[in-house]
C-alpha cells in the first residue's frame, strides 16, 4: 500500500515579502520626516522658555542692584559668576548653575542697551544658522 502524502508547502512569496517590506518602509520614512518637524518645533518651544527663565534670573539680577543690568561686558556671565569689572553689584548672588545654551549648542546673547526690545536689554538666540539675522528669536 502506498501512502500519499498532498503536502502544501507554507510561507510567503517573494513577492508578498516585497510588498509587506515596501509598505513597512513607506510608514517608517514618514514617521521620521513627522517626527523631524516636531523635533524642530519643539527646539523653538525651549528657546521661548529659556528666553523667560534668563529674564527672570536677570530681573532678580536688576532688583538686588538698584535696578542696573549687567553692562554689555559683563553679559549674561554676570548670572553665574560674580563680575570682576565695574560697576560691581553691591549684592550680588548665583543666579544661575551655568550658562545656558540654545537647542543648537550656542551661548544665548545679551546686548544692553537694547537695541530692538522695549527692555533695556536684548536677549536672543542667534538660532539654527548661527548668524544674526532676521530668523533670530528674543525678547523682542
Amino acid at each position: 500500500m502506498k501512502v500519499i502524502r498532498n503536502q502544501k508547502q507554507k510561507g510567503f512569496t517573494l513577492v508578498e515579502l516585497v510588498i509587506v517590506l515596501t509598505i513597512i518602509g513607506i510608514l517608517a520614512a514618514s514617521g521620521i520626516y513627522l517626527l523631524t518637524g516636531l523635533i524642530d518645533d519643539a527646539k523653538y518651544e525651549r528657546v521661548g522658555s529659556d528666553l523667560k527663565v534668563l529674564d527672570l534670573a536677570l530681573q532678580q539680577y536688576e532688583r538686588n542692584n538698584y535696578f542696573k543690568p549687567p553692562t554689555q561686558e559683563q553679559g549674561l556671565a554676570a548670572l553665574v559668576e560674580k563680575p570682576t569689572s565695574d560697576p560691581q553689584p553691591q549684592r550680588w548672588r548665583q543666579y544661575l548653575q551655568e550658562m545656558m545654551l540654545d537647542p543648537w549648542g550656542q551661548e544665548y546673547q545679551y546686548r544692553f542697551p537694547a537695541t530692538k526690545s522695549k527692555k533695556k536689554y536684548d536677549l536672543f538666540t542667534l538660532g539654527e544658522d548661527g548668524v544674526e539675522s532676521e530668523d533670530d528669536q528674543g525678547n523682542w
